[in-house]
């Protein structure tokens, strides 16, 4: 059996991007997205990328806040904050008495909280799962683990799951009404190769992007897994590692392919799940 979706179904949206990471949309449905060499660009409708800060080294994961602010993970500063008119101040680049190694991935819940995984180093299993509270303190609430990545929160702020790329897994952590995960359990295995992002539709399932195999998985509730998509000539999707749904219906995965300068979208036929700064609209 082949793919959920066929990837002639893929278009490409936005291209000219310096090896885009990651990709967010902002509050008004305009789309975000980062750049090998540390650029940070705005993407409106027409798909052309408008370049708005610089910031050096490597831009990994973006996330607007609930207030609608714009942070992105860059290693070689730590995470820091973008204003619309380009500049840029670290938010932080210790969670407590931890020094971020490589922050990668980060999401909000509705609170403020800040979720971000600090990926370590490959097959060092030297990652962590942090969180910053609305205050901007930090600490380590998991790991160690084999290279936390990709994060994404269910639609009632109960269950957060997260990336462990090392071991091609997702965990999934029961938070507790602080926020606080209490345990942590495996919600599937065998997700592709080098799984890197994650996000949610508003039924509930979770689509994982897989930078080795240029593949999409669907994970549903019952933990049922599907081969969402998969591009055997890496052109649609090339190293996809993060995936946004937008769109004027919100029915759009919007896809960001590192090993090319693209963004590509597809209509699934699902609504996306708001994230914390959509919720707000």
């Amino acid at each position: 059996m082949g793919p959920e979706i066929p990837i002639e179904c893929f278009e490409i949206f936005a291209a000219g991007i310096d090896h885009p990471e990651c990709l967010a949309f902002d509050r008004q449905g305009i789309l975000w997205a980062g750049g090998e060499a540390g650029q940070v660009y705005r993407i409106p409708a027409d798909g052309v990328p408008r370049l708005i800060a610089t910031l050096g080294g490597f831009c990994g994961g973006l996330a607007f806040s609930p207030k609608g602010e714009l942070y992105v993970c860059n290693p070689s500063l730590g995470i820091a904050r973008v204003q619309p008119s380009g500049e840029f101040s670290v938010f932080a680049d210790h969670a407590g008495t931890h020094r971020l190694v490589c922050p990668n991935y980060g999401l909000f819940d509705s609170r403020g909280n800040y979720y971000v995984t600090d990926s370590g180093q490959f097959q060092k299993k030297n990652g962590w799962l942090l969180r910053f509270d609305p205050a901007g303190q930090g600490k380590v609430l998991a790991g160690p683990f084999g290279y936390a990545n990709g994060l994404a929160l269910s639609a009632d702020g109960r269950s957060l799951f997260m990336v462990e790329s090392d071991s091609d897994s997702v965990w999934r952590f029961p938070l507790g009404a602080d926020g606080s995960p209490a345990n942590r359990e495996l919600y599937a295995g065998g997700c592709g190769r080098f799984p890197d992002g994650l996000t949610l539709d508003a039924e509930g399932n979770l689509y994982v992007c897989c930078y080795a195999s240029d593949e999409i998985w669907r994970i549903s509730p019952a933990r049922e897994k599907t081969l969402f998509a998969w591009d055997r000539w890496a052109i649609k999707l090339g190293s996809p590692t993060n995936m946004a749904f937008g769109g004027k219906d919100f029915d759009e995965l919007y896809v960001a392919n590192l090993a090319r300068t693209t963004i590509t979208r597809v209509k699934i036929g699902r609504k996306g799940q708001p994230l914390a700064n959509q919720k707000t609209v």
